[in-house]
């Protein structure tokens, strides 16, 4: 898998991506099921809100060689400030839409609690 990564703007300054490079090399959260290799081939905000950039930071991730874009936790599950993006419906919904044959990840790795087993 050749992975981009789209994050919230707005939670630069709380987290460094460390939870979501955690999840890809431990093949935790999103991860879970992937079989093959990951190999990051960028990193990216959305833009800022409403993540009108976010289609545009997609095909450039796809340029770069990404077959798969996930949304990172921030965006799709708030962590790690509790905020869910109002937006993140609507921005997979149009990258799916202009970014066709893309494989997209609802986010990167669970928050405490998170985890389906409730751990």
């Amino acid at each position: 898998m050749k992975l981009g990564i789209i994050r919230c703007m707005q939670t630069e300054d709380y987290c460094p991506g460390a939870g979501c490079f955690k999840a890809i090399r431990e093949h935790g959260g999103s991860f879970e099921n992937i079989d093959e290799g990951i190999e990051i081939v960028g990193f990216t905000n959305c833009g800022g809100c409403p993540g009108k950039k976010a289609v545009l930071r997609a095909k450039m991730l796809a340029a770069r060689g990404a077959d798969t874009i996930a949304f990172a936790s921030c965006i799709r599950k708030g962590t790690p400030i509790g905020y869910p993006c109002p937006f993140g419906a609507k921005m997979k919904a149009l990258v799916e839409t202009h970014v066709p044959g893309i494989r997209l990840l609802d986010f990167t790795h669970y928050a405490p609690g998170d985890k389906p087993d409730g751990k």
